[in-house]
């Protein structure tokens, strides 16, 4: 059998970044040469496998037990964040990680340190793999992608290992917010499935932000500098003001747990026009809208201050998925009984981001989401061992051992 890690080095070289600002599905063409690559590989390994024009891999593995059992889905996203580079990732094997800090990029000075990362000294002794500090790495989530595709050639070249129907799928677009736009849970035809999409090894997620994106245009007024008085409107001013009235204790880097957060993510702009970005989460649902309502109040206030020059684009993204998943909770159980099968300490904890189960089980496919094993996601500080990915792999077979019984 080929090497997890082998897999994962090849994925990651496919450059798969989607973009917010596309309109297309995929958002990208490039997301293409590693779906293609995916469902090539499965069909050579005689799976059942299909590229549909919305950028979705479906395949599927019949069963090879006489009794009826749950068929179960597992699912990765191809694509990697728009907010680091993902174009000619060069990864650093890091064998037998002795511990301490991990230069990453000699020219740049940039480490890995273990007093800002100290989990790393979780990892002593294992293989770790860092970017150059020139792009991200690509982890989220290849490392997921990597753990299905060992999971699918283990059980075809073992055909004593007993299972009922898997479901594969591998999806566009996961890291905007669109993984799942038009995926057809009816043709997947899993009756649960499982996103192999977290973090540090043991991590199990049922529950995650509910989550919007907001886009602020401010129209300003530019005149000379020097004839200005009571005729200049700076779009940059006002768009700082703006910022200034969202509550400073909830930014990503004040916020934990199940706090929520408004996240400004791009601010482009001169006196004419300005252009904000934002993201914004919380767990609670009320909280959620009413952080929705605050954003839209500071927008009106403004408006009435300077004369409607401040325009705002809320879009829906997802919900928590914990209402659509509590009733199924066996599902939850046996990801767990999986863990500790394979010597994994099971950390049952809410996502601070969010899946594409997180809409598919509001499209009647419960879906909780599984370790893939990376840590530093979206940045060149990006790393993941490669005992946590082969303890992924592990988890999803015993998942699937544990249904086939």
């Amino acid at each position: 059998m080929e090497k997890l890690l082998d897999k994962f080095l090849r994925y990651v070289s496919v450059e798969t970044t989607s973009d917010p600002d596309s309109e297309s599905q995929p958002s990208t063409e490039r997301q293409y040469n590693l779906l293609r690559m995916l469902r090539d590989e499965l069909q050579q390994l005689g799976i059942t496998a299909q590229l549909d024009e919305y950028g979705y891999v479906m395949a599927s593995v019949p069963s090879n037990i006489d009794k009826k059992v749950p068929a179960i889905g597992f699912i990765a996203h191809v694509d990697t964040s728009p907010d680091a580079s993902g174009a000619d990732i060069k990864p650093q094997i890091i064998s037998d990680y002795g511990g301490g800090d991990i230069l990453l990029n000699p020219d740049k000075d940039i480490y890995l340190k273990v007093s800002e990362f100290p989990e790393l000294n979780d990892y002593v002794g294992k293989t770790i793999i860092t970017t150059d500090g020139n792009t991200l790495l690509g982890a989220d989530d290849k490392a997921g992608i990597a753990a299905i595709m060992y999971m699918a050639q283990y059980v075809m070249e073992h055909p004593d290992f007993k299972h009922g129907d898997i479901k594969i799928a591998f999806t566009p677009d996961e890291e905007i917010g669109r993984g799942v736009a038009k995926f057809d849970v009816r043709k997947f035809g899993a009756d649960y499935a499982y996103t192999i999409d977290g973090g540090a090894i043991g991590e199990l997620e049922y529950e995650n932000f509910n989550a919007a994106s907001a886009k602020v245009h401010v129209q300003g007024s530019n005149i000379h500098p020097g004839y200005a008085k009571n005729k200049m409107l700076n779009s940059m001013i006002v768009a700082m003001e703006l910022n200034a009235m969202l509550p400073v204790e909830q930014r990503p880097e004040f916020t934990s747990d199940y706090e929520g957060f408004f996240h400004i993510t791009s601010f482009k702009g001169c006196v004419e026009e300005t252009e904000l970005n934002y993201i914004i989460r919380d767990h609670d649902r009320q909280k959620f809208e009413d952080k929705k309502e605050l954003l839209t109040a500071a927008v009106t206030f403004l408006n009435k201050k300077y004369g409607d020059v401040v325009t705002l684009e809320l879009k829906h993204q997802y919900y928590n998925m914990r209402q659509e998943v509590e009733p199924h909770y066996f599902i939850v159980e046996k990801a767990v009984k999986a863990m500790e099968m394979a010597g994994v300490k099971p950390k049952v904890q809410p996502i601070r981001g969010g899946t594409d189960g997180a809409n598919l089980s509001f499209m009647g496919l419960p879906c909780p989401n599984i370790f893939a094993g990376g840590h530093n996601f979206h940045g060149k500080l990006e790393y993941v061992p490669v005992e946590s990915m082969d303890k992924a792999a592990e988890v999803i077979l015993n998942i699937i051992s544990l249904f086939a019984d």
